[in-house]
């Protein structure tokens, strides 16, 4: 029987895409390889880079230096990918990264010294407590818990974002609120994984509704298959007008025939 040929972990990359980079946030290994962790990292990363290209090709041709937001960062993978394949490409524009967690900060900041990416910052902070005196053009935040996705949102809109890129990811407040519901409704969420499903899906139709009050446009979508990822929902909001009474008021009756709401997404 003919020997299977192992797949090429190159052939998944963007044609030009930077192999040392990779190795330098070992998502590849040294002699170029990928373990089965790295790959569905890679394959995430590259997915949501290609759903938003659309927004950075927007950005690139109505502003002369475009400014994205990778919001709780961590190692910054995304920061660092969407910065080799289209900042430095174009030559302009910046990239910055926010993470409150020193050592990774650090971290990447060598990292993107060693690969002469000098239009990259990164500002050690909160969410909730960032600003960038530049305005922001467009925010992504991947997988960030819970409500780390409502900071992006308010973020978003304090720095007037034209979009927004968000992958929500563990996402308990709802859940707790829905477990002492006595509504008719609560038949929904009676079993706490239903719970926990429930409230997860209750928070993202309300975190659109609430982008749409704000006169985002919203689509939401799978990021990629359910095997690389169960945190798999990705919001894709582009602003078009200044608010939606409409949405507003839809978001209003949600929440309160449910008798929960995104603590953070206030009116």
């Amino acid at each position: 029987m003919a020997k299977t040929q192992a797949k090429d972990p190159l052939a998944e990359l963007w044609p030009g895409q930077s192999v040392a980079l990779l190795k330098a946030l070992h998502i590849l290994t040294r002699d170029g390889q990928l373990n089965a962790d790295s790959r569905r990292k890679l394959k995430q990363v590259l997915h949501l880079a290609q759903l938003i290209k659309p927004a950075l090709d927007a950005a690139f041709a109505e502003k002369p230096a475009p400014v994205l937001a990778d919001l709780g960062a961590g190692k910054s993978y995304l920061g660092f990918v969407l910065y080799d394949l289209f900042f430095a490409r174009e030559g302009r524009g910046q990239v910055v990264a926010v993470e409150a967690r020193h050592d990774l900060v650090e971290t990447s900041k060598a990292i993107a010294a060693e690969s002469g990416f000098a239009r990259m910052r990164f500002v050690e902070s909160t969410i909730a407590d960032a600003t960038i005196d530049a305005g922001v053009d467009v925010v992504t935040a991947l997988h960030a818990c819970d409500g780390a996705t409502d900071e992006a949102i308010l973020f978003a809109l304090r720095h007037d974002a034209k979009f927004v890129a968000l992958v929500p990811c563990c996402q308990a407040e709802l859940a707790t609120i829905l477990e002492s519901s006595k509504k008719p409704e609560r038949q929904l969420w009676r079993h706490p994984i239903q719970r926990r499903e429930f409230g997860a899906h209750l928070t993202n139709v309300l975190r659109g509704l609430y982008l749409e009050a704000h006169g985002y446009k919203v689509r939401v979508t799978e990021l990629t298959g359910l095997e690389h990822s169960l945190k798999n929902e990705f919001i894709f909001a582009e602003r078009h007008q200044r608010s939606n009474p409409a949405a507003r008021a839809e978001f209003d009756r949600l929440a309160a025939q449910f008798g929960a709401a995104p603590k953070l997404l206030t009116f």
